[in-house]
Parts: structure tokens; C-alpha cells; sequence
């Protein structure tokens, strides 16, 4: 049985996060969406995990997942995840690294929290910084539940990643060391696709996942993973298919994906002055910015290509296949010839589209345009059209700041007449 996964968000106790990400609104973007089993995100933060135990009951007894004890189904399902920062010394370098946890049930999370709460400050923040080095923290987790699941976040972001150029290793061994061997699993981030990672072949033995890592509603299943599940999913289903790398039918079928230029980190630059480059012009700047002499923020493009040991194109034998895509709320407020996503045109229209179609994710992939083209306004419907296709007009991010994507090259209302040129 085909199944969204969305394993890495965060809640409104997180820092420069909506405070509309509560449980109930969640699970409701979910159903929006497409999603089928999203993580909780900030398990470590005491008042969202009383928020988790009161809310949620498990679907089953031992199956590890929840689900709203207000909801009518179990259409929704929440698997308990957190995000950690590791700050530490290693190798006479900082090191800063972000690591997505996954929790087999409630008590474990409890006892992790107890753990965490004698030496750490877990109340700061729903994505709590930790002064302790990585395989540290993962001979811990594994010390209270072997069932836990850890692995590296956004893997190839400049500042906090296990491969990031400000602060992470070169490789995976090099950070996890002993504890390597308990990694099964590594985030692509936005700022990469499956394409780079696949350059890698230090990778290829691991179970490459793609989450939106949301901030807001809006952002849940900008990237998930597709896994083909049985009728009644476990936690221990999807910790294997993770664990063992199970692909196709019963495993991991494919990704979706953000186009990577769109995310903040993908080119090298600097933002303060407005200027971004590929790799090899970075390399012939020595990584300095021509216009304030300071150095470069170097981006996860330019990272992938110092540490491939591979072309670009090459394609693993068992590589998992994936789709990319752009939301569709961006692609009506391009439509609409509207800057915001938010505006309240873009949301009647959005809102219009899933009740007739049911979900954006089937909409965005899955959707005959051809069969249902009247019900859809022509110009959306070309937008997403060429979101399929690929036909977009990209700016690269980087140094922190999001890439632009756009379907149409100017305004779609005014070019109505000229056959959405």
C-alpha cells in the first residue's frame, strides 16, 4: 500500500517556526497534502512531548505510530521524530551537526528526555543544541532503545551537516567512528537531490531520505518519501525499510523532491553582497568575494564536487527513482500574477483544487491535465504542466538565502491572449 512520508518537521516551539504548527493543524495540512504519516518533530522539548501524550493515543498496540485521539481515523499518522544540534570539539575544529531522531514509542522518548534533561538544556528550544559529539549521542539513544533511528540532517548544509564546508567531516566514518556501523540512513536537504548525492559512493550503502524539514503548514511534503507499506504500517515496517535499504515493492519506491537550486545553500556567494557563483568560478575567485574581499560561504554544489568520487550523471545500479516538483501554492500565485503564496486568492483557489481533486500531491503528480484540463483554470493547469516537465526559469540560492523558481517568464494574466507564452 502506497504511503507520503514526511519524517522531518518541526513545532511551534521551535525557533522561527509558525505557531500554527500544533497537532491538530498538522495532521489537517496533512490530509491537504497528500501525506500519510508525518513526524511529530521536538519530541526533546517538555511541553510538546506533553502535548504528544495527551494528544496523540498509538494506533495499535506496540505499533509505534499515533494518531489523534480527537481525529475520526487513523487516516493520519505521526511518528515521533526530534532534530538535534551537536555542538563539540573534534580534531581541534568546532563541529556543528544536525541529526534527525526517530523514537519507537513514548516511553523511550520519555527516558531519552530524562537523560538528556541531567546534562543538557532541552528547554531553550524544540531543536535543542548539545554539547556532545556525535557518536556520543548515538552510543546514548542506542543505550536506552535499540530501535531508535538516527541519522544526519540536510547532509551537505554549509554550517550545521556532517559534510557541511563551515563545520562537518569528510566522511561518514570520520564523524560517527565506532558508532558508524548504527547510521543507516542520511537527510538529502533541500540544497541537494538524489542526482549529487548518487556522485558519492561512500552513500551508496545507505537508505537516502528526503524531508521538507517544515518551518510552517505551507512547506509540509515540499520533499517526503513514497514507501509501499502493508495495510497496517509499524514503526518496525518502516525501521526496516530504512535500516536494510529495501527498495521497490515493500520498501522505498521513490522521493520527492524540492528543486535543489530553490534551497538556500545550493551555490556558493555572499549574501551581505548580493553575490552567488558556481563551483569552478569560486575556485578561480580562491574562494574570496570579488566585491568585499571576504570569504565565500561555499555551498553544497561546490561541497559535492570536492568530495565526489564520481561524475556528474552517474547512476547507481539500485538507485531509488524520484520526482521533483514545485508547490502548488507557488504555482497559483504565478498563475495569479500574485507575489504572495499567502494571499487570499491563491488560498481560495488552492482550497477549490483540493476539493475537487483531493490532495496537492496527486494533483501535482499524478492528476490526467489532459482528462480533468476543464476543471482546472488553463494557465494553473499550465503551470503545472512545466513544473512536470522541468520547464523552469531557476535562480540558485546561497548563503542563506532561498533560490527563485518561476513557471512563467512573465506575467501569465497579461500573456493570456498570447498563448501563455
Amino acid at each position: 500500500m502506497r504511503q507520503v512520508l514526511d519524517l522531518h518537521i518541526h513545532s511551534r516551539y521551535s525557533r522561527a517556526c509558525s505557531p500554527q504548527l500544533t497537532l491538530e493543524n498538522i495532521a489537517a495540512a496533512c490530509r491537504q497534502k497528500g501525506v500519510d504519516i508525518i513526524a511529530t518533530g521536538d519530541f526533546t522539548y517538555p511541553e510538546w512531548f506533553a502535548n504528544l501524550k495527551k494528544e496523540l493515543t498509538e494506533i495499535a498496540p506496540d505499533a509505534g505510530l499515533y494518531k489523534l485521539k480527537s481525529a475520526p481515523d487513523d487516516k493520519i499518522k505521526f511518528i515521533l521524530s526530534t532534530e538535534v544540534a551537536l555542538i563539540y570539539k573534534d580534531g581541534e575544529r568546532c563541529r556543528r551537526i544536525h541529526l534527525v531522531v526517530h523514537a519507537p514509542n513514548l516511553k523511550a522518548v520519555a527516558e531519552l528526555n530524562k537523560q538528556l534533561d541531567k546534562k543538557f538544556n532541552i528547554q531553550s528550544d524544540g531543536r535543542p543544541i548539545l554539547g556532545i559529539s556525535a557518536p556520543e549521542f548515538v552510543k546514548l539513544v542506542l543505550k536506552i532503545d535499540s530501535r531508535f533511528l538516527i541519522y544526519p540532517a540536510h547532509i551537505w548544509t554549509p554550517w550545521f551537516a556532517v559534510f557541511g564546508s563551515k563545520s562537518g567531516f569528510d566522511s561518514m566514518k570520520e564523524c560517527f567512528k565506532d558508532q558508524t556501523e548504527n547510521i543507516y540512513a542520511f537527510e538529502t536537504g533541500l540544497s541537494s537531490d538524489p542526482e549529487m548525492n548518487w556522485r558519492l559512493s561512500a552513500l551508496d550503502n545507505l537508505t537516502m531520505l528526503s524531508n521538507s524539514d517544515a518551518h510552517g503548514l505551507n512547506n509540509i511534503a515540499r520533499e517526503a518519501n513514497v514507501m509501499d507499506l502493508t495495510e497496517k504500517p509499524t514503526y518496525q515496517e518502516i525501521y526496516e525499510i530504512i535500516k536494510k535499504g529495501r527498495r521497490g515493492k515493500s520498501g522505498l519506491e521513490f522521493t520527492i523532491e524540492f528543486y535543489p537550486e530553490e534551497g538556500m545553500y545550493h551555490f556558493d556567494g555572499h549574501r551581505d553582497c548580493g553575490f552567488s557563483c558556481e563551483p569552478e568560478t569560486s575556485r578561480r575567485l580562491k574562494n574570496i568575494c570579488p566585491k568585499c574581499g571576504k570569504p565565500l560561504v561555499i555551498g553544497v554544489l561546490n561541497r559535492v564536487e570536492e568530495l565526489a568520487d564520481r561524475p556528474a550523471g552517474f547512476r547507481p545500479p539500485r538507485a531509488v527513482p524520484f520526482k521533483k516538483l514545485v508547490e502548488l501554492d507557488k504555482i497559483i500565485a504565478e498563475a495569479l500574477g500574485v507575489k504572495s503564496r499567502n494571499s487570499k486568492a491563491v488560498l481560495k483557489e488552492y482550497q477549490s483544487l483540493i476539493k475537487e481533486f483531493g490532495s496537492e500531491l496527486f494533483i501535482l503528480l499524478e492528476l490526467d491535465l489532459a482528462k480533468n484540463g476543464a476543471k482546472i483554470d488553463p494557465v494553473i493547469k499550465e503551470g503545472i504542466k512545466r513544473a512536470r516537465n522541468g520547464e523552469l526559469i531557476i535562480k540558485p540560492g546561497f548563503d542563506g538565502q532561498y533560490g527563485e523558481i518561476k513557471v512563467f517568464s512573465n506575467n501569465p494574466r497579461r500573456a493570456r491572449q498570447r498563448a501563455l507564452l
